[in-house]
């Protein structure tokens, strides 16, 4: 299923970089600072940047839903503990109730 997506997309960037081999210069402003690439390595290298960061924004994003799900996790454990003991008790009582009524 993987490759219906990846594919397509991989032939689509090759081509992207086929069709702009021309060279531009980037310059970031207030630096003396030049780089010289092809059109498409620039603009995928910018695309991938932007990629990271939105990755890294969903990724932070999604820190207080984690730990939501440990606290979760962690209280679920708790009461299966719990009701195991509980189990455990309940059972321990009807054989002692059992106990008492056939003697």
């Amino acid at each position: 299923m993987r490759w219906f997506i990846f594919l397509p997309l991989a032939i689509l960037v090759v081509l992207f970089m086929l069709s702009n081999p021309q060279s531009i210069e980037l310059r970031l402003w207030p630096f003396d600072v030049a780089w010289t690439a092809s059109a498409a390595i620039a603009v995928l290298s910018i695309a991938a940047a932007a990629f990271l960061l939105g990755a890294l924004i969903a990724w932070a994003a999604a820190v207080p839903a984690r730990r939501r799900g440990r606290a979760a996790e962690r209280r679920v454990a708790e009461l299966e503990a719990r009701i195991t003991a509980l189990n455990a008790s309940a059972a321990q009582e009807v054989a002692d109730q059992r106990a008492l009524t056939q003697s």
